[in-house]
């Protein structure tokens, strides 16, 4: 049984919501989060890794299609091997 990574956050109104790391992507030197509500796992949300000088880290929207489109590529990738079938089945 594998442990659940969960972030707590909140909304544009204030209230509280929970998402699970479904993925962490690695392009280049940058790091990505794809999260996905616990309970909706159909809804997926990307967010860009950001570190200030101190090292804290911020979670950010994606800036252009071109850098979603980069992420969901190589999260396809992860998922699936060279012969078309998902890892891990």
């Amino acid at each position: 049984m594998e442990d659940k990574t969960v972030m707590k956050f909140r909304d544009e109104d204030g209230n509280p919501v929970e998402l699970e790391v479904i993925a962490k992507i690695y392009l280049e030197d940058r790091e990505y989060l794809i999260l996905a509500p616990l309970d909706d796992a159909e809804d997926e949300f990307v967010f860009r890794v950001d570190r200030d000088a101190d090292g804290n880290e911020s979670y950010n929207a994606l800036e252009s299609d071109e850098e979603f489109m980069q992420v969901k590529k190589e999260y396809t990738r992860l998922l699936y091997d060279s012969k078309g079938e998902r890892n891990g089945q």
